[in-house]
């Protein structure tokens, strides 16, 4: 891929300071704790709003004082009846409507201010947030929490997997992917573990939230990206964290690197440098590039399907057969063996087939269960289910460093959010699809199964990344054009 002239070649340099240190081992270290966060945050309502088994009281046959062993807000704000379902499918979708809101100006402001800050900002006003939840006093307040939650803390996710990316080199950049996801899965793992022994949903909110404010010193020392530092053309303290990043490799930097920091001012070549253009620049420049703009497009209906596919799955787990939390946790490890699998394929095989494969493969398995809704074979059943889920599982997790890999620097939070936003109206419908399914069973199945195949045929209009270094400039983001397997390995 061809290299502006005054273009930063932190590649290069990552391969110096070592690809994955242990500068970059502390790094991920710390980021996986908002990760682990964002699991037990973003679908805690699964259990806090989760249905209850129950039947009107008969007062002349049994002690109105006699409870159920689970609590959720269905007790406590007497959401009961078939016609206050509404009610608690309502809380998963406001939850998502908070994140659809938030992400657009957190990925503004995080491009134009830096992300360690907003990741403080966003784990600490999320456990706030969720602590108030669990006082909650009436079904209003309890929604009210549950939007600003994540109208604060949803760019956890993305923030965290950024400033753990960006610092890895080309050739590890699947396993630091895989680290994060498995991360992500141990969250889900964790929350239906808590849920199990915490039945109380105030309680359960509590202890899944004080660990965001006592992790805040830790986050503090976390470093600002390197390459949000470059962009702003902060040079010095960006060759600072790198040089902190060799010692601790017990690496060096050579000396032609550091000149190559020191002369990128004087540099006048045909491309714009990036600290010349401010943020209104580049997003002027961005949308009046049709193939920028319609890959963006692309990508953010990509991030609608595998949202709604994974979390639609993960939310009907706990209607299958069985112990609702055991299946929770099933469904939640199920993923790993997903993210190895990825491990073994993706830089062999490439992004673009890792991610038409997973998205068909996905959307088949739910469309086969669909025809065999009839046969008696629960066995079948969860098969086709944990093979739908694995198979989105690696989607996702495919989609995630695809779009860091396409978008250029200087617009690649903000374009990640972007289609992350739009991703989450997938997310917002999810916890509807058991009304859905009132209307039509089949209905949700079909719906991930169409989604799945589309957006499968659609994601081959997306250029190969494998073996490329991330694009710093939207000219060589859009110049990631060529064979589907780079033959050069940098």
């Amino acid at each position: 891929m061809p290299q502006a002239e005054d273009d930063v070649d932190l590649d290069g340099v990552l391969h110096e300071i070592g690809q994955f240190g242990r500068f970059q081992v502390r790094q991920y270290g710390l980021m996986v704790l908002p990760i682990i966060f964002n699991a037990l945050f973003t679908l805690s309502y699964i259990f806090t709003a989760g249905n209850l088994e129950y039947r009107c009281l008969v007062p002349e046959c049994e002690d109105p004082a006699t409870e159920t062993e689970e609590s959720t807000i269905v007790r406590d704000f007497n959401i009961t009846c078939a016609h206050n379902d509404w009610k608690l499918t309502l809380v998963g979708t406001i939850n998502n409507v908070g994140q659809f809101v938030a992400l657009p100006i957190a990925g503004y402001l995080s491009d134009r201010f830096g992300r360690r800050w907003i990741l403080l900002v966003s784990v600490a006003g999320s456990a706030l947030f969720g602590l108030v939840r669990s006082f909650a006093t009436s079904y209003e307040m309890f929604i009210a929490m549950e939007f600003l939650d994540p109208v604060i803390g949803s760019t956890m996710y993305t923030t965290a997997f950024i400033l753990a990316l960006e610092l890895v080199g080309p050739k590890m950049r699947v396993t630091g992917n895989n680290i994060i996801s498995c991360a992500f899965s141990f969250g889900e793992a964790l929350l239906g573990l808590l849920a199990m022994y915490f039945r109380d949903w105030r309680v359960l909110l509590r202890i899944l939230y004080i660990p965001g404010l006592l992790a805040l010193p830790f986050l503090y020392t976390t470093v600002e990206s390197v390459r949000w530092l470059l962009s702003k053309n902060r040079k010095d303290e960006a060759f600072t964290i790198l040089k902190r990043a060799a010692k601790l490799n017990g690496k060096t930097i050579s000396q032609s690197a550091f000149e190559r920091f020191n002369c990128i001012e004087t540099k006048s070549g045909s491309a714009k440098s990036l600290e010349t253009q401010t943020y209104a620049q580049l997003l002027r420049e961005a949308l009046a590039n049709p193939a920028l703009v319609l890959r963006v497009i692309n990508c953010s209906f990509c991030w609608l399907t595998n949202t709604m596919v994974y979390f639609g799955l993960s939310l009907n787990s706990v209607s299958l057969s069985g112990n609702k939390y055991l299946n929770f946790i099933l469904v939640s490890l199920i993923e790993l063996p997903g993210f190895f699998l990825m491990q073994l394929i993706l830089d062999r095989v490439g992004r673009k087939k890792t991610l038409f494969t997973t998205l068909v493969l996905s959307g088949l398995f739910c469309i086969i269960s669909v025809f065999i809704a009839g046969i008696d074979a629960p066995a079948l059943h969860l098969t086709l289910f944990l093979l739908s889920k694995l198979s989105i599982t690696m989607s996702f997790g495919t989609l995630y460093i695809y779009t860091v890999e396409i978008f250029p620097t200087n617009l690649r939070q903000s374009l990640l959010s972007t289609c992350s936003m739009f991703g989450r109206i997938g997310s917002m419908i999810a916890p509807q699809t058991p009304l859905l399914a009132k209307v039509w069973t089949p209905l949700p199945m079909i719906l991930f199964g169409c989604l799945g195949i589309s957006s499968a045929i659609t994601s081959l209009q997306f250029p190969e990344t494998l073996n490329n270094e991330l694009p710093n400039t939207l000219e060589e983001a859009m110049n990631m054009q060529g064979n589907d397997i780079p033959a050069t390995d940098r």
